[in-house]
């Protein structure tokens, strides 16, 4: 496939998932090998078409590689998406599963052989030959068995049990022959699935990593919802193994790449991906992979092994539902108020402490703390609050009513703003939604690992909008050319509305777009207010408050007492959240962006729409010159030009199981020679990894100007003082003591010293 026609491609889909998704950012971007071959194994598959889009695009802006995905040879033979997957250079594979057709007749088991199946009503002679495989019904998991030999119409022997040799799908199917037999029927229904050739299709991977070009691949075999992986299959072990072993000048990386969502099928949502260390092939394996046979199928286990522990260096993999809810809960209580968590930070700390809490989750301390974070998850529904709204909940008074005031009549300007983009793109939005909703239940029933269907959401819901976006615009564009001719407007007018109409469309969708995340913004910062409005809710809001104190302060002491025994060089390498101090206000790693792309309020942009508005009329005395926000409760900050803003990022929904806890806050880095942001390279994570990495390898200070990332690339930091940074020993509550009129680098200071006084007595 011509460069040009793939960067194309690479461009429209560029734009398309930057309407679709509020942010996408790369985290460990470093890790991508500038040339040779390299292997992508993606994980978890939550988002079918739009996975690997992301780690395409990701790919090409950091590396500037092309990369050519396996695709299924089904989904390559529908339309839209068969034509963007081939101008994409992707690598039909064919699948058993896509090809089943129904039996004729049922069958059983043998009650002495469960390798022998025995037919009803059967052909096995005319619909199946060796090699081929039987698959069983959905409630018997899609259970399959090659076949090795056909005896006869009605016999014929599999190669192993279905279900493995332990025996349990054995035993499941039996019991599931004993209840249809006691309904009256005599066996099960069963699919036929052919034999799948892939020696062609392998051909093609190692000719393109003889070529050093790069393949993606999701191991898991198909897409999902699950909180957790699914086992990997064999091919990308093969790949790498055989291209290795058919050329010994191929040297193969595989780069684990992991996909983190926050809403993963919401329009608007957020999105890491997260790059992990390259995995060199071992040799010894190659040699074994060489000499086939048993020898050959152990190879290619210890390097699927190896693959997987490389994933899971990048993807959180909760066992369900509940431990995902309450890992993040935890999280969010780690997090003290005023600090702001990069994407990459939040997904890094959801991954340690899902790996702390499933080492340690027995022993009873963490047990009394589950218990407590799920009720005080309970008593923060009950009020209808978020936990980053705790903090800064403040007792009713006049100032709180004109707050309310002022954001029902700033909800309205921009409610009134976004509404022609919603009322010209609402049919859109329903169509796709309903439609979306249809194909998630037709994935649901086809497969047997979906939970609810989720991870279709998203991709279906951009494919119809893209079809239908022309139709309606195209109609929008009829329709005022027709109200102009009888308007009767100037003739030459009447020609150039329809081509005026398709092109301010867009901009006025965007701008409409815009418009409505800030009214949505304002809008999740309404519910504090009026809960503290309400009489008798200061009550529950003091208990919550102090609850939420008590908690945060046991959270840090069990990480501080249970981390050290789980991670090496647990102080070094931690991410200091409690009581640490934020960052700088130079421009650099500390400096953070909007969600919306402006600088801060207090260097002269708005953050925010009518956020220097908000501030100066209910941000009143000292506060107000120090960037209070009034968004968050006007509550001071200790900095100036870090107010807190309303972004959608800090909202806490506990009812969803995606990533929706995120902080959208981001680092921009600055390259010292030119002085321009390098917000794209990586997270703030990432910049302190290769600090420390050049640190140790050097032995040198750490106010060195550059860093190699590669044997072509340096990344450039520019020496700068940072600030001092409070003792992650002093409680919370010490901290909440402190006189707000007092400075907060001398704060800092006598914190500081009160702590290492104790210590040394």
């Amino acid at each position: 496939m011509p460069a040009v026609t793939y960067d194309a491609a690479l461009m429209f889909w560029r734009i398309i998932t930057q309407i679709f998704f509020r942010e996408i950012r790369p985290r460990g971007a470093f890790h991508i090998p500038r040339d040779g071959p390299v292997i992508f194994v993606g994980a978890p598959h939550h988002n079918q078409f739009l996975d690997p889009l992301l780690l395409t695009l990701e790919v090409f802006r950091e590396a500037h590689r092309r990369v050519a995905f396996l695709t299924a040879a089904k989904s390559l033979k529908r339309k839209a998406v068969g034509f963007f997957a081939r101008q994409m250079d992707s690598i039909p594979v064919a699948r058993a599963a896509d090809e089943a057709k129904p039996g004729i007749g049922v069958v059983s088991l043998s009650p002495d052989d469960p390798c022998l199946v025995i037919g009803e009503g059967t052909r096995f002679k005319s619909e199946f030959s060796p090699k081929m495989q039987i698959m069983l019904s959905k409630s018997l998991n899609s259970a399959m068995a090659e076949v090795v030999e056909v005896i006869s119409d009605t016999e014929l022997r599999i190669k192993k049990e279905f279900g493995g040799e332990t025996g349990k799908g054995t035993a499941r199917i039996r019991e599931k022959l004993a209840e249809v037999k006691a309904e009256g029927q005599n066996g099960l229904a069963f699919k036929t699935l052919p034999f799948i050739d892939q020696q062609e299709m392998y051909r093609g991977v190692y000719q393109r990593l003889k070529e050093g070009g790069c393949i993606g691949i999701f191991p898991e075999g198909g897409s999902h919802d699950r909180s957790d992986l699914l086992p990997l299959k064999a091919g990308v072990s093969i790949m790498a193994l055989g291209a290795m072993a058919n050329d010994p000048n191929v040297k193969v990386k595989i780069v684990p790449v992991g996909l983190s969502y926050f809403h993963a099928h919401r329009f608007r949502s957020r999105a890491v991906v997260e790059f992990g260390t390259a995995l060199d092939v071992p040799a010894e394996l190659v040699e074994m992979f060489k000499e086939g046979g048993s020898r050959k199928r152990e190879a290619v286990a210890k390097f699927l092994d190896l693959i997987y522990d490389g994933l899971k260096t990048v993807t959180i993999r909760a066992p369900d539902y509940d431990t995902l809810m309450l890992i993040q809960a935890v999280r969010r209580l780690y997090k003290t108020p005023g600090q702001h968590l990069t994407l990459g930070q939040v997904v890094e700390l959801n991954r340690r402490f899902l790996e702390g809490y499933t080492h340690f989750k027995d022993e009873p301390r963490v047990q009394k703390l589950r218990s407590d974070v799920l009720k005080y998850n309970r008593l923060l529904r009950d009020l209808g609050l978020r936990d980053h709204q705790v903090p800064r909940a403040k007792k009713a008074s006049w100032k709180t009513l004109g707050l309310l005031l002022y954001r029902l009549a700033l909800l309205m300007i921009w409610a009134t703003l976004a509404l022609p983009g919603v009322i010209l793109n609402g049919p859109m939005f329903i169509i796709a939604s309903v439609i979306s909703q249809k194909k998630a239940q037709e994935a649901l029933a086809a497969s047997v690992v979906k939970v609810a269907g989720r991870d279709v959401l998203a991709t279906w819901k951009i494919l119809i909008s893209m079809g239908i976006a022309p139709v309606l615009y195209t109609l929008y564009a009829i329709l005022a050319t027709v109200v102009a001719v009888k308007a009767h407007v100037p003739f030459s007018l009447q020609l150039w509305t329809p081509f005026l109409v398709i092109c301010a469309l867009p901009f006025m969708n965007y701008a409409a777009l815009k418009f409505g995340e800030a009214g949505m913004d304002v809008f999740k910062s309404l519910r504090p207010l009026i809960v503290a409005l309400i009489p008798g809710q200061q009550r529950d809001l003091d208990k919550l408050k102090a609850m939420r104190l008590r908690l945060s302060n046991e959270v840090v002491d069990v990480i501080n007492e249970f981390g050290p025994k789980l991670f090496d060089h647990f102080d070094q390498f931690r991410i200091l959240v409690p009581a640490s101090a934020p960052p700088s206000t130079d421009p650099g790693v500390g400096r953070r962006k909007s969600s919306v792309g402006q600088v801060d309020a207090q260097g002269n942009l708005l953050i925010h729409p009518m956020t220097w508005l908000d501030e100066r009329l209910f941000g009143w005395s000292r506060t107000a010159t120090r960037g209070t926000s009034a968004w968050g409760g006007s509550t001071p900050t200790h900095e100036i030009s870090r107010p807190a803003t309303p972004v959608l990022d800090e909202s806490d929904e506990e009812d969803h199981g995606d990533y929706d806890y995120v902080i959208g806050y981001l680092p921009a880095y600055e390259d010292a020679s030119r002085g321009k942001p390098r917000s794209r390279q990586g997270s703030y994570a990432d910049l302190q990894r290769l600090r420390m990495t050049s640190t140790n390898q050097a032995g040198a200070s750490s106010t060195s100007s550059s860093i190699q990332v590669s044997d072509n690339q340096s990344l450039h930091i520019r020496p700068r003082q940072r600030k001092q940074s409070l003792s992650d020993l002093i409680p919370v509550e010490r901290i909440a003591t402190v006189d707000r009129q007092e400075t907060f680098p001398n704060a800092t200071v006598d914190l500081n010293e009160e702590i290492g006084k104790q210590d040394r007595a």
